[in-house]
């Protein structure tokens, strides 16, 4: 049996793409901007807190947002445990592939891919029109400021940011992160600023007569009935998390791939929690949750609760002014920089899904100079602008609601997610206590909860009456509740798309190019004792392709206890081209059923 290896040493079968650019800092940021904190609880906390004008959760929101980080941790972890046997770009996609065939895996990868197109509409119309009000408070031109409310305009200053941001994923992963250290720094700068004014008004008794005083109940929301409330309540909380999968999804670009982007990720998850936290309080407090003003159970302000509250919150001093044009900045950098996260997952998803032929081979081209995915990001861009005059024609209040239609996919994929962890583990669920906790129980819960707040909330999101517009008519299609037909009707296109496909792809569909498997780990390696955090010297596991095994060293299936070396390819290795068995690399004993490098055992 061989040692470890040094940590730091996984390798990763290259698809073009810069290794090495990222490290747990950079993977850290790209997962935290991705989800676009301002941006996400500007668009989302109003639905949370209410809907159609109704009080949904009321002021128990920040207990829902708590909810729903509990499946996102738990999804996050699934992510970690299974980014440590295959660092993979495509990561549901071939995740799910590995562990029950391509169908479900095909559809995994639909799922991210629908996600972000469709979410790309919200970010392009929230970009759009905070372009206008930036510029115009800037200036002080209010003719300016009134273009944010023109569809016309905000929409193609949408467009612009979409086709500026794919740029700049279509110039490199390093360029990419550059710009995200610039932009999430301002974001939760003024974050925090804007939560701690509100809540030193509120605490100081200067804010306004509808503020409320905090209470820890506000965390408490178990007496809120799950079918109508928690469950469609999650789901928007959910969309608010939402990005941190971006961490992983650059995983081959990253400097371990093996270990920094599942690491990355469960930390984005907690740095959100707190943040949300705060900033859900901080809003709540001081705008309230009533049906008119500045309250948050006003219809009113449901699409961007934090323009309605600014002015009140800041006052018309110049002090004022100057806060209040640093939160739509922070609303403006956040929307434009998940513009480009949003992008990135998407392109590596539909570059992973051509590698293996799983779609046109033509998303797997690589740029010579930029290695980064072309066609897939290119087109990423095209598709999202597309999607977003389409549903600008049909109705711009869609538009706001969309969060709601995400939330159904994130809850499909990111549950789906957690079911294949466990099946990818199945066989060595047993064999340590954490190895169960990790791999088994908490992935599994997490998709448990997905799958139950997807069923309930598709339920609420259907009924005719649960979105309306400016007129207050209901928003269906084929009388239907408009944010459920998106929702399905994106995955039922999903099937369509997998068939036709199959139709023209069939090697991937017969397994032939990601075939199904489960786990191997390196032999030598002991499993933690005593008490440690859970991803605390961990064991390396081996992809079955043994594309992440370093070399010279010995992978081990732990349910045959069969062992298996990379075959060296030297001409002074004329055996080992042969397939005999490769050495071990510090014995220099023969290890026994040693197959080649690109044999799966």
């Amino acid at each position: 049996m061989t040692t470890a290896p040094a940590r730091g040493s996984t390798d990763v079968e290259s698809k073009g793409l810069k290794g090495g650019a990222l490290g747990l800092v950079g993977s850290v940021v790209v997962g935290v901007a991705s989800t676009a904190p301002a941006y996400s609880l500007a668009a989302s906390l109003g639905f949370i807190v209410a809907s159609g004008g109704s009080l949904l959760a009321g002021v128990k929101s920040p207990g829902i947002i708590l909810l729903a980080f509990v499946p996102m941790y738990f999804i996050a972890v699934a992510y970690q445990e299974l980014n440590k046997a295959e660092p993979d770009c495509g990561t549901t996609f071939t995740w799910a592939s590995r562990a029950f065939g391509p169908k479900t895996g095909w559809m995994g990868g639909w799922g991210i891919i629908a996600a972000d197109v469709i979410v790309m509409a919200n970010l392009a119309q929230i970009a759009g029109s905070y372009s206008f009000t930036l510029v115009g408070k800037l200036f002080s031109d209010d003719a300016i400021s009134a273009l944010s409310g023109d569809v016309f305009w905000s929409t193609v200053a949408g467009l612009a940011w979409i086709a500026i941001m794919t740029y700049i994923c279509y110039r490199g992963i390093e360029v990419s992160a550059r710009l995200q250290y610039a932009l999430l720094g301002i974001e939760v700068v003024i974050l925090v600023a804007f939560a701690v004014f509100a809540l030193v008004k509120v605490y100081t008794g200067t804010a306004e007569t509808y503020s409320l005083m905090p209470d820890i109940s506000w965390f408490l929301p178990f007496d809120l009935d799950f079918s109508t409330v928690i469950a469609p309540a999650i789901l928007t909380a959910v969309f608010i998390y939402w990005g941190w999968d971006t961490a992983v999804a650059v995983n081959e670009e990253s400097d371990d791939p093996g270990r920094t982007p599942g690491r990355a990720a469960v930390i984005s998850t907690l740095l959100l929690l707190v943040t949300y936290a705060l900033v859900a309080v901080a809003t709540i407090a001081f705008a309230g949750v009533g049906t008119e003003g500045v309250g948050l159970g006003n219809p009113e302000n449901a699409s961007d609760v934090f323009s309605a509250i600014g002015p009140d919150l800041f006052g018309d001093s110049a002090f004022g002014g100057v806060m209040l044009a640093l939160l739509y900045i922070s609303i403006l950098t956040s929307a434009s920089a998940s513009t480009q996260t949003t992008i990135l997952p998407t392109a590596r998803t539909s570059l992973s899904m051509a590698v293996y032929k799983a779609v046109p081979e033509s998303f797997a081209k690589i740029h010579p100079k930029f290695l980064t995915p072309t066609w897939s990001t290119v087109g990423m861009g095209i598709i999202s602008a597309a999607f977003y005059l389409l549903f600008t024609l049909i109705s711009p209040t869609l538009l706001s609601a969309l969060i709601g239609s995400v939330g159904l996919l994130i809850a499909f994929y990111y549950g789906l997610t957690g079911f294949a962890c466990v099946w990818y583990y199945r066989r060595t669920l047993t064999a340590t206590f954490r190895d169960f906790i990790m791999r088994g129980l908490i992935p599994l819960l997490g998709g448990l909860m997905l799958t139950a707040v997807f069923i309930f909330g598709l339920i609420q999101y259907a009924l005719p009456d649960w979105l309306t517009d400016e007129n207050d008519e209901n928003v269906t299609i084929f009388g239907i509740g408009a944010v459920a037909v998106v929702g399905v009707g994106s995955l039922v296109l999903g099937v369509i798309l997998m068939l036709i496909m199959r139709w023209r792809s069939p090697a991937f569909f017969k397994g032939q190019t990601l075939e199904r498997r489960s786990d191997l780990i390196l032999a030598g390696e002991h499993y933690p004792v005593g008490i440690r955090l859970p991803d605390s010297e961990e064991t390396t596991v081996i992809a079955r392709d043994l594309s992440n095994l370093p070399t010279g060293l010995i992978a081990v299936d732990l349910e045959t206890g069969k062992r298996y070396a990379k075959q060296k390819r030297n001409a002074a290795a004329p055996d080992a081209r042969a397939g005999d068995p490769a050495p071990d690399a510090r014995t220099g004993d023969s290890a026994p059923d040693v197959p080649p490098t690109d044999a799966a055992p």
